[in-house]
């Protein structure tokens, strides 16, 4: 019988784990004296919303683009918000500590591709905080992130 390898969404446990991380990670940021200023105008909805795009980057489904989503307006969403070096590793220091109280999967190839996104996508989004303007393609297609080891998780048996 051939095993099929599930994506990170699926690893993971689906959208309501996404959707639990996001509600306590920035339930954190808001009382994080450094990321409080950046995030406290946020939109209530602001959460479910990263938890689809990250969802969706990870292989779940398409929430985050069947509503007006894009990687191009993410990406919009930071320029000009001036984030600093200090910012990107506090909030990936915060968004970690929550996965480790969520009890994401924590073998080393899940956690593996996960941080790698969130370092990759954190300082893409440092990046372009410092830009005013961007010249980027409109259909700039969505990340898709995958395990980055051949054959995915390791599986006994």
């Amino acid at each position: 019988m051939e095993k099929t390898t599930p994506s990170l969404y699926e690893w993971a446990g689906g959208m309501p784990v996404f959707e639990r991380l996001t509600d306590r990670f920035y339930a954190k940021v808001l009382q994080d004296p450094l990321l409080e200023p950046v995030f406290r105008h946020m939109s209530p909805e602001h959460q479910l919303h990263v938890a689809h795009f990250i969802a969706e980057v990870f292989g779940g489904p398409k929430e985050y683009s069947a509503t007006g989503g894009s990687h191009f307006k993410m990406i919009q969403r930071h320029l000009s918000r001036h984030l600093t070096e200090q910012h990107r590793q506090r909030w990936v220091a915060l968004l970690m500590e929550t996965a480790d109280e969520l009890q994401l999967p924590d073998d080393p190839e899940f956690r593996s591709a996960f941080v790698a996104y969130i370092e990759w996508g954190t300082r893409i989004a440092m990046l372009n905080s410092n830009l005013d303007d961007l010249a980027l393609n409109a259909e700039e297609p969505m990340p898709e992130w995958g395990w980055g080891v051949p054959g995915g998780p390791y599986q006994p048996g």
